[in-house]
């Protein structure tokens, strides 16, 4: 393989080096992220000749750690997660396991269970025990869920969760209390609010993992990086620097067609630097929802080139599903006391406070210095996801550094809560090439929708945690999407048309009522939508 030789000299079933033959104005960046399963597929399938582009100067994109504080022993300092920090759902014997605990022994990965009981509650005034609206939580949640299996089974038009918990007797409403618990129960593992979540498919996505596993979800704290497992996994079938992964390659142009498909990238780091291109018959992308639809859609206001750009532009029953579903944000912000100085209950996990005008305003902090986890670092960060997420990442650390404290000082007394001596969190919506945490399931997605996510376009394939139609959102599901995408194209570099068909897609999806027989007088459709009499177009 040489650099810079044409399209036409590329070999039949492996990737080459390429001329750009694309507008030099273009902008686009190409990241597979989180798991490189699908390249062990590929291997497993003795394929060997493929290449991974992999934006950042490591690998597990949102499996990300970083340093921070000081461990007042070594003087080192501590390693925290910036972004996927459990492994949920462990397996129960003789059931099946999940692969990401799998792996985790596997590679010694340290973790212990997070105990999900142990939580303090707390409102504007100290500490208040509210924890028996836990309970009320979980009695409608097990109606809801019976209703959910009955929506599944029969057929039936599904709803938003908040209205599967309010059959079940759950309502909020304007109990602040009672909102930390919500957004405990739910905003917490979705990212989104139940008003804005699936009812089918947020039970079918629990139920998958802690259902078919088992309940535990136990919390990552290893000294290496969580991602320690994906460098394991890829250690299997890529040699040390193996010229086959390309690090700091930020891809800005996919460029596809019948023939097969060029990706054209720089090194993030520098990005007057010179273009390297890659053509292969056929590739597979990864991109988190949040960059593909700001790629696919790009805003009107924007006045910079869109971070991503397919060439040709994907078709519009593509877009239309990238942008149905969501991306969601969990923000977590970490604060380092001296230990002389902690003034939370160093044996519990959790604790819930509910802000006595805002739900989700800096809600939930956790617990480092715990006797199962750092004991003696000083550490506690609070989570805020999504809508929180996104204005904390766009305002200063100090101003967010006030705000945290002024909730933990209405928590535990303004005299006991001094400053802290490190303080960080990481801006997900932010990063081009990422643009968010992990996805959800809107409430109107339907499945068949879903798969249009899924589905090929032509030579270029697409997976990731947001493409599993059971386990999005969760690592496992990236890890299922990236073998069974590496394994159809194993069959298609091996020249199998029956076993390459590529994914299922619906390019027309209808909705339940018909137009016009069912908007009409007795359906409460009075007039047409369609009259123009008092439109002006002048």
């Amino acid at each position: 393989m040489s650099e810079n030789r044409s399209l036409d000299s590329w070999s039949r079933y492996g990737w080459d080096y390429c001329s750009s033959e694309l507008d030099p104005f273009v902008r686009q960046q190409f990241q597979p992220r989180r798991l490189k399963k699908e390249q062990q597929a590929l291997s497993n399938a003795s394929v060997h000749d493929f290449v991974i582009v992999e934006h950042q100067g490591d690998i597990g994109g949102r499996v990300a750690h970083t340093e921070f504080g000081r461990n007042p022993s070594t003087g080192d300092a501590y390693t925290v997660e910036l972004g996927a920090n459990w492994v949920q759902g462990l397996g129960t014997s003789p059931g099946p396991e999940n692969p990401i605990w799998t792996l985790a022994k596997r590679y010694n990965v340290t973790n212990f269970y997070s105990n999900y009981s142990s939580i303090l509650t707390y409102n504007a005034t100290g500490l208040s025990d509210y924890s028996s609206l836990i309970d009320s939580f979980e009695e409608a949640y097990a109606t809801y869920e019976q209703d959910a299996g009955y929506t599944l089974t029969q057929n039936l038009l599904d709803t938003s969760a908040q209205v599967g918990l309010t059959m079940g007797g759950w309502k909020p409403g304007m109990d602040m209390q009672a909102q930390a618990v919500d957004w405990w129960e739910m905003d917490w593992e979705y990212a989104y609010p139940p008003a804005e979540s699936s009812g089918l498919f947020t039970i079918a996505n629990y139920n998958a993992t802690f259902y078919q596993y088992s309940d535990a979800n136990n919390f990552v704290f290893d000294s290496r990086g969580f991602n320690t497992f994906i460098k394991g996994q890829a250690s299997e079938f890529l040699n040390t620097n193996d010229p086959r992964l390309k690090l700091n390659t930020a891809v800005h142009t996919i460029q596809h067609d019948t023939n097969g498909v060029t990706v054209h990238a720089r090194d993030p780091r520098s990005p007057s630097s010179d273009e390297t291109c890659y053509f292969a018959p056929y590739a597979l992308t990864t991109f988190s929802v949040g960059v593909l639809q700001e790629s696919v859609s790009p805003s009107l206001s924007s006045t910079t080139p869109p971070f991503l750009t397919f060439n040709p532009p994907l078709p519009r029953w593509k877009v239309r599903s990238l942008n149905a579903f969501q991306m969601g944000t969990y923000t977590k912000i970490f604060l380092q006391w001296p230990s002389s100085q902690v003034f939370w209950d160093r044996s519990t996990q959790y604790f819930l406070y509910a802000s006595p005008t805002k739900r989700g305003y800096y809600p939930l902090f956790q617990s480092l210095d715990h006797p199962d986890f750092l004991p003696g670092s000083g550490i506690l960060f609070v989570t805020v996801v999504t809508e929180e997420s996104h204005r904390v990442e766009a305002q200063p650390d100090e101003a967010t550094k006030e705000e945290v404290l002024a909730v933990l000082r209405d928590m535990f007394g303004a005299d006991n809560v001094p400053l802290p001596q490190a303080f960080m969190y990481p801006r997900w919506t932010q990063e081009p090439w990422a643009r968010g945490s992990y996805s959800n399931w809107p409430v109107g997605m339907t499945i068949e929708e879903h798969q249009n996510l899924r589905a090929n376009v032509g030579r270029l394939w697409f997976a990731g945690e947001a493409t599993s139609a059971e386990y999005y959102g969760f690592l496992h599901g990236a890890w299922f999407e990236g073998q069974m995408a590496g394994q159809a194209l194993a069959e298609c570099v091996k020249g199998n048309a029956t076993m390459c068909e590529g994914e299922r897609r619906f390019e027309v999806l209808k909705g339940t009522s018909s137009w016009p027989g069912e908007f009409g007088r007795s359906d409460g459709w009075l007039v047409s939508s369609m009259q123009t009499n008092g439109f002006d177009d002048s």
